[in-house]
Protein backbone atom coordinates (compact mmCIF):
# COMPACT_ATOMS: atom_id res chain seq x y z
CA UNK A 1 0.00 0.00 0.00
CA UNK A 2 1.38 3.41 -1.04
CA UNK A 3 1.51 6.06 1.66
CA UNK A 4 2.11 9.77 1.24
CA UNK A 5 5.11 11.03 3.17
CA UNK A 6 5.90 14.67 2.32
CA UNK A 7 9.45 15.95 2.28
CA UNK A 8 8.56 18.63 4.80
CA UNK A 9 5.54 19.53 6.93
CA UNK A 10 5.38 22.82 8.81
CA UNK A 11 4.14 22.61 12.40
CA UNK A 12 2.30 25.79 13.49
CA UNK A 13 0.16 24.65 16.41
CA UNK A 14 1.47 27.03 19.08
CA UNK A 15 0.75 30.74 19.58
CA UNK A 16 1.21 31.72 15.92
CA UNK A 17 -2.41 32.77 15.34
CA UNK A 18 -2.65 34.54 18.71
CA UNK A 19 0.44 36.66 18.06
CA UNK A 20 -0.55 37.44 14.46
CA UNK A 21 -3.94 38.64 15.73
CA UNK A 22 -2.21 40.89 18.25
CA UNK A 23 -0.19 42.46 15.45
CA UNK A 24 -3.25 43.07 13.27
CA UNK A 25 -5.21 44.54 16.15
CA UNK A 26 -2.30 46.86 17.01
CA UNK A 27 -2.66 48.62 13.67
CA UNK A 28 1.10 48.43 13.04
CA UNK A 29 2.11 45.64 10.67
CA UNK A 30 5.71 46.43 9.80
CA UNK A 31 8.80 46.40 12.03
CA UNK A 32 7.70 47.23 15.58
CA UNK A 33 7.31 45.71 19.05
CA UNK A 34 6.99 42.05 17.98
CA UNK A 35 10.18 42.26 15.95
CA UNK A 36 11.97 43.87 18.89
CA UNK A 37 10.71 41.15 21.22
CA UNK A 38 11.75 38.43 18.78
CA UNK A 39 15.27 39.89 18.63
CA UNK A 40 15.50 40.10 22.40
CA UNK A 41 14.33 36.53 23.04
CA UNK A 42 16.41 35.05 20.21
CA UNK A 43 19.51 36.76 21.54
CA UNK A 44 18.75 35.42 25.00
CA UNK A 45 18.27 31.91 23.59
CA UNK A 46 21.63 31.68 21.83
CA UNK A 47 23.30 33.82 24.53
CA UNK A 48 24.62 36.44 22.11
CA UNK A 49 24.86 40.12 23.03
CA UNK A 50 22.97 41.33 19.97
CA UNK A 51 20.41 40.07 17.46
CA UNK A 52 19.05 41.86 14.42
CA UNK A 53 15.97 40.54 12.60
CA UNK A 54 15.88 40.78 8.82
CA UNK A 55 13.72 39.50 5.97
CA UNK A 56 15.92 36.52 5.03
CA UNK A 57 19.12 34.70 5.88
CA UNK A 58 20.47 35.96 2.56
CA UNK A 59 19.96 39.52 3.80
CA UNK A 60 21.72 38.64 7.06
CA UNK A 61 24.70 37.20 5.18
CA UNK A 62 24.90 40.27 2.95
CA UNK A 63 24.72 42.65 5.90
CA UNK A 64 27.23 40.60 7.86
CA UNK A 65 29.82 40.61 5.10
CA UNK A 66 29.32 44.34 4.56
CA UNK A 67 29.73 45.05 8.27
CA UNK A 68 32.91 42.96 8.35
CA UNK A 69 34.38 45.16 5.65
CA UNK A 70 34.32 42.87 2.59
CA UNK A 71 34.97 45.01 -0.49
CA UNK A 72 35.27 44.74 -4.24
CA UNK A 73 38.23 42.60 -5.21
CA UNK A 74 38.41 40.73 -1.90
CA UNK A 75 38.24 36.95 -1.79
CA UNK A 76 36.11 34.95 0.62
CA UNK A 77 36.34 31.26 1.52
CA UNK A 78 33.03 29.39 1.19
CA UNK A 79 32.14 25.70 0.76
CA UNK A 80 30.70 24.75 -2.61
CA UNK A 81 28.29 22.30 -0.95
CA UNK A 82 25.75 24.92 0.04
CA UNK A 83 22.78 26.90 -1.22
CA UNK A 84 23.64 29.58 -3.75
CA UNK A 85 22.94 32.39 -1.24
CA UNK A 86 26.16 31.60 0.63
CA UNK A 87 28.17 32.53 -2.46
CA UNK A 88 25.96 35.11 -4.15
CA UNK A 89 26.23 37.54 -1.22
CA UNK A 90 29.98 37.64 -1.84
CA UNK A 91 29.30 38.77 -5.38
CA UNK A 92 26.85 41.43 -4.15
CA UNK A 93 29.88 43.24 -2.75
CA UNK A 94 32.05 42.70 -5.83
CA UNK A 95 34.20 40.14 -4.01
CA UNK A 96 35.04 36.65 -5.27
CA UNK A 97 34.25 33.28 -3.69
CA UNK A 98 37.03 30.77 -3.22
CA UNK A 99 35.26 27.43 -3.04
CA UNK A 100 36.40 24.85 -0.51
CA UNK A 101 35.84 21.11 -0.40
CA UNK A 102 34.14 19.45 2.57
CA UNK A 103 34.65 16.29 4.57
CA UNK A 104 32.78 13.39 2.96
CA UNK A 105 31.46 11.94 6.23
CA UNK A 106 30.15 15.18 7.78
CA UNK A 107 29.72 17.39 4.69
CA UNK A 108 31.44 20.19 6.59
CA UNK A 109 34.58 22.28 6.26
CA UNK A 110 37.08 20.87 8.76
CA UNK A 111 40.06 22.55 10.43
CA UNK A 112 42.34 20.47 8.22
CA UNK A 113 40.61 21.62 5.03
CA UNK A 114 40.71 25.24 6.15
CA UNK A 115 44.35 25.06 7.22
CA UNK A 116 45.38 23.85 3.78
CA UNK A 117 43.26 26.54 2.10
CA UNK A 118 44.90 29.25 4.22
CA UNK A 119 48.36 27.99 3.31
CA UNK A 120 47.42 28.20 -0.38
CA UNK A 121 45.61 31.57 -0.02
CA UNK A 122 47.32 33.48 2.81
CA UNK A 123 45.80 36.83 1.81
CA UNK A 124 42.14 35.79 2.28
CA UNK A 125 40.67 37.27 5.45
CA UNK A 126 37.01 36.14 5.47
CA UNK A 127 35.29 32.76 5.76
CA UNK A 128 31.63 31.85 5.32
CA UNK A 129 31.25 28.69 7.37
CA UNK A 130 28.17 26.56 6.65
CA UNK A 131 26.70 24.35 9.38
CA UNK A 132 25.34 21.82 6.91
CA UNK A 133 22.09 20.05 7.74
CA UNK A 134 22.10 21.37 11.30
CA UNK A 135 25.43 19.75 12.22
CA UNK A 136 27.70 22.44 13.72
CA UNK A 137 31.13 22.63 12.16
CA UNK A 138 34.26 22.01 14.21
CA UNK A 139 34.76 25.59 15.35
CA UNK A 140 36.09 24.73 18.79
CA UNK A 141 38.33 21.85 19.81
CA UNK A 142 39.60 21.05 23.28
CA UNK A 143 43.21 21.02 22.06
CA UNK A 144 42.82 24.49 20.55
CA UNK A 145 43.15 23.59 16.88
CA UNK A 146 39.58 24.20 15.73
CA UNK A 147 38.39 26.44 12.90
CA UNK A 148 38.06 29.39 15.27
CA UNK A 149 41.69 29.04 16.36
CA UNK A 150 42.93 28.88 12.76
CA UNK A 151 40.93 31.97 11.87
CA UNK A 152 42.13 33.95 14.87
CA UNK A 153 45.74 33.01 14.17
CA UNK A 154 45.43 34.20 10.56
CA UNK A 155 43.25 37.28 11.15
CA UNK A 156 40.29 35.72 9.34
CA UNK A 157 36.78 36.91 10.19
CA UNK A 158 34.10 34.21 10.41
CA UNK A 159 30.54 34.62 9.23
CA UNK A 160 28.57 31.51 10.13
CA UNK A 161 25.81 30.45 7.74
CA UNK A 162 23.55 28.82 10.31
CA UNK A 163 20.47 28.63 8.09
CA UNK A 164 20.21 24.95 9.09
CA UNK A 165 21.55 25.20 12.61
CA UNK A 166 19.06 26.50 15.12
CA UNK A 167 19.16 25.37 17.83
CA UNK A 168 22.59 23.73 17.74
CA UNK A 169 25.50 23.71 20.18
CA UNK A 170 29.25 23.20 20.20
CA UNK A 171 30.20 22.13 23.69
CA UNK A 172 28.53 24.58 26.05
CA UNK A 173 28.07 27.32 23.44
CA UNK A 174 25.14 27.80 21.09
CA UNK A 175 25.75 28.40 17.41
CA UNK A 176 25.14 32.15 17.29
CA UNK A 177 27.53 32.96 20.10
CA UNK A 178 30.88 31.83 18.69
CA UNK A 179 32.04 33.44 15.43
CA UNK A 180 32.12 37.13 14.49
CA UNK A 181 28.69 37.02 12.86
CA UNK A 182 26.07 34.26 12.65
CA UNK A 183 23.14 34.22 10.23
CA UNK A 184 19.94 32.19 10.66
CA UNK A 185 17.04 31.39 8.35
CA UNK A 186 13.34 31.20 9.18
CA UNK A 187 12.26 30.16 5.68
CA UNK A 188 9.16 27.95 5.46
CA UNK A 189 11.00 24.61 5.73
CA UNK A 190 13.58 25.59 8.35
CA UNK A 191 13.89 24.36 11.94
CA UNK A 192 11.75 27.25 13.12
CA UNK A 193 9.89 29.36 10.59
CA UNK A 194 8.33 32.75 10.13
CA UNK A 195 7.42 32.04 6.50
CA UNK A 196 10.28 34.22 5.34
CA UNK A 197 12.85 35.87 7.56
CA UNK A 198 16.28 35.71 9.12
CA UNK A 199 18.33 36.79 12.10
CA UNK A 200 21.89 38.02 12.51
CA UNK A 201 23.62 37.61 15.87
CA UNK A 202 26.93 39.01 17.06
CA UNK A 203 28.78 39.95 20.22
CA UNK A 204 30.39 42.96 18.53
CA UNK A 205 28.59 46.25 19.17
CA UNK A 206 30.07 48.01 16.13
CA UNK A 207 28.92 45.23 13.82
CA UNK A 208 25.44 45.29 15.37
CA UNK A 209 25.09 49.06 14.96
CA UNK A 210 26.22 48.90 11.33
CA UNK A 211 23.83 46.04 10.51
CA UNK A 212 20.90 47.75 12.25
CA UNK A 213 21.50 50.91 10.23
CA UNK A 214 22.07 49.20 6.90
CA UNK A 215 19.04 46.89 7.13
CA UNK A 216 16.71 49.88 6.62
CA UNK A 217 18.02 52.33 4.03
CA UNK A 218 20.96 53.55 6.11
CA UNK A 219 18.63 55.56 8.35
CA UNK A 220 20.23 56.53 11.63
CA UNK A 221 17.11 56.22 13.79
CA UNK A 222 14.83 53.30 14.52
CA UNK A 223 11.45 53.81 12.81
CA UNK A 224 9.47 52.21 15.64
CA UNK A 225 11.18 54.42 18.22
CA UNK A 226 10.35 57.51 16.17
CA UNK A 227 6.68 56.69 15.95
CA UNK A 228 6.28 55.68 19.60
CA UNK A 229 8.04 58.71 21.04
CA UNK A 230 5.97 61.13 23.18
CA UNK A 231 7.77 64.05 21.56
CA UNK A 232 7.91 65.11 17.92
CA UNK A 233 10.59 62.89 16.39
CA UNK A 234 10.02 62.94 12.67
CA UNK A 235 13.54 63.97 11.70
CA UNK A 236 16.14 61.41 10.72
CA UNK A 237 19.32 61.25 8.68
CA UNK A 238 20.64 58.81 6.09
CA UNK A 239 24.24 57.98 6.93
CA UNK A 240 24.89 55.26 4.32
CA UNK A 241 23.26 53.81 1.17
CA UNK A 242 21.54 50.97 2.99
CA UNK A 243 19.13 48.23 2.00
CA UNK A 244 15.48 47.27 2.55
CA UNK A 245 15.97 44.19 4.72
CA UNK A 246 13.79 44.76 7.80
CA UNK A 247 11.47 42.09 9.25
CA UNK A 248 7.75 43.00 9.54
CA UNK A 249 5.91 42.39 12.81
CA UNK A 250 3.52 39.88 11.19
CA UNK A 251 6.54 37.76 10.32
CA UNK A 252 8.10 38.21 13.74
CA UNK A 253 4.84 37.12 15.39
CA UNK A 254 5.13 33.69 13.76
CA UNK A 255 8.81 33.50 14.64
CA UNK A 256 8.09 34.27 18.29
CA UNK A 257 5.59 31.43 18.53
CA UNK A 258 8.03 29.04 16.87
CA UNK A 259 10.88 30.15 19.13
CA UNK A 260 8.83 29.20 22.18
CA UNK A 261 8.75 25.58 20.94
CA UNK A 262 12.17 25.39 19.27
CA UNK A 263 13.50 22.56 21.44
CA UNK A 264 10.28 20.53 21.16
CA UNK A 265 10.43 20.86 17.37
CA UNK A 266 14.10 19.87 17.37
CA UNK A 267 13.38 16.85 19.56
CA UNK A 268 10.63 15.72 17.19
CA UNK A 269 13.11 15.74 14.31
CA UNK A 270 15.73 13.97 16.42
CA UNK A 271 13.35 11.10 17.19
CA UNK A 272 12.77 10.59 13.48
CA UNK A 273 16.52 10.70 12.82
CA UNK A 274 17.23 8.10 15.49
CA UNK A 275 14.82 5.77 13.71
CA UNK A 276 16.49 6.47 10.36
CA UNK A 277 19.88 5.50 11.76
CA UNK A 278 18.44 2.40 13.37
CA UNK A 279 16.82 1.12 10.17
CA UNK A 280 19.33 2.27 7.53
CA UNK A 281 22.70 1.70 9.20
CA UNK A 282 23.14 -1.82 7.83
CA UNK A 283 22.84 -0.94 4.13
CA UNK A 284 26.18 -1.37 2.35
CA UNK A 285 25.16 0.77 -0.62
CA UNK A 286 24.17 3.77 1.51
CA UNK A 287 26.55 6.11 3.35
CA UNK A 288 25.02 7.93 6.30
CA UNK A 289 26.42 11.17 7.69
CA UNK A 290 28.82 10.86 10.59
CA UNK A 291 27.98 12.95 13.65
CA UNK A 292 30.77 14.52 15.68
CA UNK A 293 28.45 16.14 18.23
CA UNK A 294 25.89 14.58 20.60
CA UNK A 295 22.47 14.05 19.03
CA UNK A 296 20.96 16.65 21.37
CA UNK A 297 23.41 19.32 20.13
CA UNK A 298 22.45 18.81 16.46
CA UNK A 299 19.62 20.91 14.98
CA UNK A 300 18.55 18.10 12.59
CA UNK A 301 17.33 20.24 9.74
CA UNK A 302 18.20 17.69 7.05
CA UNK A 303 18.67 13.94 6.92
CA UNK A 304 20.74 13.02 3.88
CA UNK A 305 22.05 9.74 2.54
CA UNK A 306 24.60 9.15 -0.20
CA UNK A 307 24.25 6.23 -2.60
CA UNK A 308 27.78 4.90 -2.96
CA UNK A 309 29.50 2.86 -5.69
CA UNK A 310 27.88 -0.36 -4.43
CA UNK A 311 24.41 0.86 -5.38
CA UNK A 312 23.01 -0.68 -8.56
CA UNK A 313 20.69 2.27 -9.10
CA UNK A 314 21.63 5.88 -9.76
CA UNK A 315 20.52 8.77 -7.59
CA UNK A 316 18.02 10.25 -10.05
CA UNK A 317 16.27 6.93 -10.71
CA UNK A 318 16.25 6.24 -6.97
CA UNK A 319 14.42 9.52 -6.37
CA UNK A 320 11.90 8.66 -9.09
CA UNK A 321 11.13 5.33 -7.46
CA UNK A 322 10.68 6.95 -4.04
CA UNK A 323 8.29 9.43 -5.63
CA UNK A 324 6.28 6.58 -7.14
CA UNK A 325 5.81 5.31 -3.59
CA UNK A 326 4.55 8.70 -2.39
CA UNK A 327 7.78 9.76 -0.68
CA UNK A 328 8.96 13.34 -1.08
CA UNK A 329 12.69 14.02 -1.35
CA UNK A 330 15.12 16.76 -2.25
CA UNK A 331 18.83 17.12 -3.05
CA UNK A 332 21.17 19.30 -0.93
CA UNK A 333 23.00 20.47 -2.96
CA UNK A 334 24.20 20.73 -6.48
CA UNK A 335 27.60 22.33 -5.77
CA UNK A 336 27.71 26.07 -6.39
CA UNK A 337 30.90 25.81 -8.45
CA UNK A 338 29.01 23.63 -10.96
CA UNK A 339 26.24 26.20 -11.46
CA UNK A 340 26.36 27.97 -14.82
CA UNK A 341 27.19 31.45 -13.56
CA UNK A 342 30.08 30.36 -11.33
CA UNK A 343 31.36 27.79 -13.81
CA UNK A 344 31.53 30.38 -16.58
CA UNK A 345 33.06 33.08 -14.39
CA UNK A 346 35.56 31.04 -12.39
CA UNK A 347 35.95 27.77 -14.29
CA UNK A 348 35.48 24.26 -12.94
CA UNK A 349 37.59 23.48 -9.89
CA UNK A 350 39.10 19.99 -9.84
CA UNK A 351 40.06 19.85 -6.15
CA UNK A 352 36.55 19.46 -4.74
CA UNK A 353 36.40 15.67 -4.99
CA UNK A 354 34.37 15.03 -1.83
CA UNK A 355 31.84 17.71 -2.75
CA UNK A 356 31.26 16.19 -6.19
CA UNK A 357 31.13 12.66 -4.80
CA UNK A 358 28.44 13.74 -2.35
CA UNK A 359 26.52 15.55 -5.09
CA UNK A 360 26.52 12.54 -7.40
CA UNK A 361 24.84 10.28 -4.84
CA UNK A 362 23.06 12.43 -2.29
CA UNK A 363 19.34 12.31 -1.47
CA UNK A 364 17.62 14.23 1.30
CA UNK A 365 14.89 12.19 2.96
CA UNK A 366 11.69 13.48 4.62
CA UNK A 367 12.21 15.03 8.04
CA UNK A 368 9.84 17.15 10.12
CA UNK A 369 8.88 17.44 13.80
CA UNK A 370 5.54 15.63 13.52
CA UNK A 371 6.94 12.72 11.50
CA UNK A 372 5.65 9.44 12.92
CA UNK A 373 7.48 6.19 13.49
CA UNK A 374 5.20 4.58 10.92
CA UNK A 375 6.22 7.17 8.31
CA UNK A 376 9.95 6.74 8.98
CA UNK A 377 9.72 2.94 8.79
CA UNK A 378 7.73 3.19 5.55
CA UNK A 379 10.49 5.33 4.02
CA UNK A 380 13.20 2.94 5.24
CA UNK A 381 11.37 -0.18 4.05
CA UNK A 382 10.82 1.42 0.65
CA UNK A 383 14.52 2.27 0.37
CA UNK A 384 15.47 -1.33 1.19
CA UNK A 385 13.02 -2.61 -1.37
CA UNK A 386 14.40 -0.33 -4.09
CA UNK A 387 18.03 -1.17 -3.33
CA UNK A 388 17.75 -4.90 -2.89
Amino acid sequence: MIKKVPFCKVVCDGNELKYITEVIESGWLTTASKTTEFEKLFSKYVESKYACAVNSCTAALHLGLEALGVQRGDKVFVPSLTFTASAEVIRYLGADPVFLDVDYDTKLITPEILKQAVEENPDIKHLILVHYGGHPADLIREKGDGILDICRANNIKIIEDAAHAFPAKIGDKFVGNIGDVTCFSFYANKTITSGEGGMLTTNNEDIYKRVKTMRLHGINRDVWDRFTSDKPSWEYDVVAPGFKYNMPDVTAAIGLAQLERAEDLRLGRQKAVELYYKHLSGLDMVDLSKNTVPFEDHAWHLFTIVLNEKSKIGRNKFIEKLSEKGIGTSVHYKPVHLMTYYKEKYGVQSALSNTEKIWNGTVTLPLFPSMTEEEVIYVCDTIKEILK
